[in-house]
This record gives C-alpha cells, structure tokens and sequence, in this order.
C-alpha cells in the first residue's frame, strides 16, 4: 500500500496550482463565511473570547492548498495544518502569506500521513478534514488515528461525498455524465475533466471507499471505534457550495460526519 501512498502524493504533486485556485474561488465568493460558520457551528457551544480562540487546538488534516486554516486563522484561532503532499504545504504557505498576512502565524503547516500521525494522544480539540477520507488507502485506520489524538469530549468533523462512485455504478455513472452536460450548458469549468481524470479514476479504483456506500460506512467504523456521539448531515453541501459546485456535483452530494469522543 505505501506504493499507492505514493501514487496519490504524486498525483496531487500536480495539482497544486489548479486545487489552490479553485481555493481561491473560496476566499472571494461567498463561501468563505458559510465555511467558517458550518465549521464554527460545528465545534463550538458558545462564542469564544479571542484569549479562548487561541488556547482552543484545532487540526486541519489533509489541508491541500490551506482554506480551512487560513479562514480559521483570520477568525482568530490557531490551526495545526497537516498533508502528505510537500507540494501542497509549500502551495498553502504561500496562500497563507498571500491572502491573511500577518495571520498566517497562526497556522503550523507540517508534512504527515493521516493514516499515521505523530502527535501524542488526546493532543487536539478539534479535527477537521474535508475530500480526504476517500482517497486513503486505510481510511478506517485513519479514523482510529484521528479519534486517538482528539480530547476526550472533543469534536471531529469530516466533509466527503461517494467520489467516483460512477465507476462501480450504472446508476450514478448516468448521473454523473447529466452533470457534465449540465455544467457545459452553464459555461462553467467542469472540476472533473480540467483535471487528469484517467490518473484520478486509476487511484479511485485501487482505493476502497470508491465502491462503498457512505456515510453509512462511516458511522459503523467510528461505532466500532466506541465514538460517544455520531452525527450525520446529508444536506451540509447546501450551505456551503457555490453554484458551480451544485452543477458540477449534484450526482455526490458532499456530507458531514460530527463526532464528538
């Protein structure tokens, strides 16, 4: 398996640039304050002090080219930022410095495999992670990893969606092409084929969650890895996609997983 690692860091080498600008997209359009209100709303019971902003430890894991922290850290928390792809950590550095300035100092960027991290147990408050879980050779491995180092009472929050499940499925690979003729009638960009789809459709088929049906799949691993409390939001992609999102997507509608330990 740490040959298909590798297959999957030297994909997303490549798409450093193309991933931050569709980041970039985010940061100016109304995303921005949907994200940050979905992730807040998450993890938070009642609007902080700026001092309890920063005592809270939140970790990004798979951060890409850096949204999540860099929206966090403008709010005023700190963020640990993790991802297997050096390529992407430089990118999300970059972005860090180039959009929230000095508030970049309130993000860690560091280079770890979310299947194996090396921070000590109970060592976070808060986990997020966003189009990860899927493209993990041992995404339930993954998840005993985030669990161990969350706080007892802490809170994970996970957004992915049944990506490239059209390989599999007659189905959703009618729905899916509907989305590409939906997206061309718009003149939008479709987020799938400005990319390297035969390479990505050749890792999403030696992966093993493109076959399997989630968000179900998620709640009986983190049942079997004892979490206190499992919630699940089908509906999450409604706030915080754009339009273009909606059109380019709509046959994988993205979910929330909310764990609390």
């Amino acid at each position: 398996m740490d040959r298909l690692l590798d297959e999957i860091e030297s994909y997303w080498s490549t798409r450093t640039e193309g991933y931050s600008e569709v980041n970039e997209k985010e940061l100016k359009g109304m995303q921005k304050k949907a994200w940050l209100k979905t992730l807040e709303s998450g993890f938070l019971e009642k609007k902080l002090s700026d001092n309890d902003k920063e005592q809270l430890r939140i970790l990004d894991i798979g951060t890409g080219p850096g949204f999540f922290p860099m929206i966090l850290a403008e709010a005023g928390y700190h963020v640990t930022a993790v991802d297997y792809t050096p390529g992407m950590l430089e990118k999300a550095a970059e972005n860090a410095a180039k959009f929230i300035g000095e508030k970049s100092s309130n993000i860690e960027f560091k280079r770890m495999d979310a299947q194996a991290l090396e921070f000590e147990d109970e060592s976070f408050d808060v986990i997020i992670s966003r189009n990860l879980t899927w493209n993990l050779p041992h995404p339930d491995q993954a998840y005993g990893e985030w669990l161990r180092v969350l706080k007892k009472g802490g809170k994970l929050l996970n957004f992915d969606a049944n990506w490239y499940g059209y390989l599999y499925d007659d189905k959703k690979r009618e729905a899916y092409e509907n989305d590409r003729r939906n997206v061309e009638k718009g003149s939008l960009d479709d987020h799938y084929l400005c990319t390297d789809i035969d390479r990505m459709e050749k890792i999403a088929l030696q992966v093993p969650l493109s076959e399997t049906k989630r968000p179900g799949w998620d709640v009986k691993v983190l049942e079997e890895l004892k979490a206190e409390k499992i919630e699940v939001d089908e509906n999450i992609w409604q706030q915080v996609w754009s339009e273009e999102e909606k059109l380019n997507y709509g046959s994988t509608p993205m979910f929330m997983i909310k764990v609390t330990k």
